[in-house]
Formats: structure tokens, sequence, C-alpha cells
């Protein structure tokens, strides 16, 4: 009886691993990249919002000085690439100064456009 080499029967089994697993592998770093794209865009929408508010929240502010400083901050923070087509909404009241703040951020999976909102309210500056 002749024997084989040990392990002849499985040649080629590293290349379907590796035809396997790519997927999979490929998936987790988009699925991670797309995170922290996420992550960063809220953040910036966070950040404009605040910005915003803070300046129509002031005792001489108005709802256009929120909505220039918050768009400052937008163009300042990376503008189109970091949220695309992005909308600053400021409304102040007696009492309140709302900034809300929605885009699109980039995808790495083509068709999908995430979306990420973000709004804040202060109370406005009274001298009493």
């Amino acid at each position: 009886m002749l024997r084989g080499r040990a392990g002849a029967g499985e040649r080629g089994s590293g290349t379907i691993q590796l035809v396997v697993l790519m997927p999979l592998l490929f998936t987790l770093l988009f699925a991670g990249v797309q995170g922290a794209m996420f992550y960063h865009a809220r953040t910036v929408a966070i950040a404009a919002a605040q910005e915003g508010a803070r300046a129509a929240a002031a005792q001489s502010g108005t709802a256009s000085d929120g909505h220039a400083a918050a768009a400052a901050f937008l163009d300042a923070a990376g503008g189109e690439d970091v949220l695309r087509g992005a909308t600053v909404q400021v409304s102040r009241t007696a009492t309140t100064a709302t900034v809300r703040i929605a885009g699109s951020i980039l995808s790495v999976v083509p068709g999908w456009a995430p979306t990420v909102t973000s709004q804040v309210a202060v109370p406005v500056e009274r001298l009493t």
C-alpha cells in the first residue's frame, strides 16, 4: 500500500479559508471605520449646536448670531467632509435659545447615507 505525504488531501485549504474569512474581515474593518465616522460627525454636530446656542443665548445675542456661530464652527471642523448638507436651525425666545444641526455623513456602504442630528437648548442670559 502506497502512502502519500501527510496532509496531501488538504491541498488548497488555505485558499478556501482565505476566501471565506476575507469578506468577514473586510466587513468588520468597514464597520469600525463607519462607526468612527459616525462618532466624529456626531461630536462635531453637538459642538456646533452648543456654539450656536451659546451665541444666540448671549444677552445681546440673536438667532442670526447663533446661526452664524454654528455655521462657522461647522466650516472650521471640516465642513462638507464631516457633515454633508448640514442644516442649522436656530430659535430664540425670551427664555431659551435652541439650535438644531442635521446632516448626513460619509458612508463606506454604497447607497446608504446615515444622518446625524443634534439639538441643544440653553437659557437666555438676563441681567437681574
